[in-house]
């Protein structure tokens, strides 16, 4: 309980920089306040109102919403397993499936706790998302030019701060660089919304790229062989003297090593 309830209100406060992020792009508060309301998932919102702030067809813009929404349903089918959930409720607990609920509840060890871990992140999540949007929109709305107090900025700022603590790993930190250039470049060329559609291309570009070596390795563990590193180690270790009485710089003959050489020496 205490996890979820940390969650939801560390991520929860982020809803001030998204009420903040629709204002700017345009969006009236009760705008604003829907979108949290009925989409509540961060990512989708803040692409949707970024692509609509940068003059994007609001038609690309919510393309770009849903591909990101995606995962969702992915996070639903796994979660369908740990919380089996009855069919009445499944329409309600539908809504809360996010990245954040999913961590909280996977991470429990069982049923009971990972629908408590569910349920605390998910309402106090939910609650504190659309307060914060309430008065990030209305804030931001008091204001002539959010854009001159670099209130635009917000949105992003926060997403990044969220997503840099998830790339644990090189795969991971490559397939965001790889996303971020694939953005850049396509910004010139494609209408606002699009760019983000390009640069989800790196996660498929990085796999492939990396599947051929994670083939080689499997296959080297699976039939015995030392991969290069471990080849490395092992002529590494083939230089070192066989006994620690052998003169410096001197390396034992086979025979000598396995026991067949003149009793106290390794040197004929």
């Amino acid at each position: 309980m205490r996890d979820g309830l940390g969650v939801g209100v560390a991520v929860g406060l982020s809803g001030f920089a998204f009420g903040i992020t629709a204002a700017t792009a345009g969006l009236s508060v009760l705008q604003s306040c829907a979108l949290s309301l009925l989409v509540f998932t961060g990512a989708s919102q803040f692409a949707l109102v970024g692509a609509l702030a940068a003059g994007g067809n609001p038609f690309t813009a919510a393309a770009g919403a849903f591909f990101l929404g995606v995962r969702n349903g992915f996070y639903g089918l796994r979660l369908s397993t740990v919380l089996a959930v009855p069919g009445r409720w499944r329409p309600v607990v539908a809504h809360a499936v996010i990245d954040e609920t999913t961590v909280v509840s996977l991470a429990r060890p069982d049923r009971r706790s990972a629908r408590i871990g569910f349920a605390v992140t998910a309402v106090s999540l939910y609650g504190l998302w659309n307060l914060t949007t309430l008065i990030g929109a209305l804030g931001a709305s008091r204001i002539a030019d959010p854009a001159a107090w670099g209130l635009d900025a917000a949105g992003p700022a926060v997403f990044l701060a969220l997503l840099a603590p998830m790339l644990r790993s090189t795969r991971e930190r490559a397939t965001a660089g790889l996303a971020i250039l694939l953005a850049l470049a396509a910004m010139p060329v494609l209408p606002a919304g699009v760019p983000v559609l390009v640069a989800a291309l790196a996660a498929p570009l990085v796999l492939l790229a990396t599947r051929g070596r994670d083939a080689a390795a499997d296959e080297a563990t699976a039939s015995g062989r030392p991969t290069a590193s471990e080849g490395a180690d092992d002529s590494e270790d083939s230089d070192e003297p066989g006994d620690p009485g052998d003169p410096p710089g001197v390396v034992p003959r086979k025979g000598a090593a396995a026991g067949g050489g003149a009793p106290g020496g390794g040197v004929a």
